[in-house]
């Protein structure tokens, strides 16, 4: 008997084959943008996204000094810009 058998672990082993190639479920793989990407898809400057992420005021990554941005990172940039409506005016 191998070293390698003797230290199977049944539990591991389970829940190695549970998500073994299940594509729906939640991964660890995520799509990250560069700031350039990420200003295109936002429609905004590349300065105004940089300073914004140096100043922790919008959702970001930092891959030791490399910024990146997932899509969840974009979905909540756009949400939390979001101006709500105000009503209706009544114009006289």
């Amino acid at each position: 008997m191998s070293h390698q058998e003797k230290t199977r672990n049944p539990a591991s082993e389970k829940h190695a084959e549970t998500h073994h190639g299940d594509t729906t479920s939640s991964s660890l793989i995520v799509q990250l943008h560069t700031p350039a990407e990420a200003a295109r898809q936002l429609a905004v400057k590349e300065s105004w996204l940089r300073r914004k992420a140096s100043r922790r005021d919008i959702p970001c990554t930092f891959l030791g000094k490399h910024l990146r941005f997932s899509d969840a990172d974009l979905h909540e940039i756009i949400r939390q810009s979001r101006i709500p409506a105000s009503g209706p005016t009544h114009r006289r």
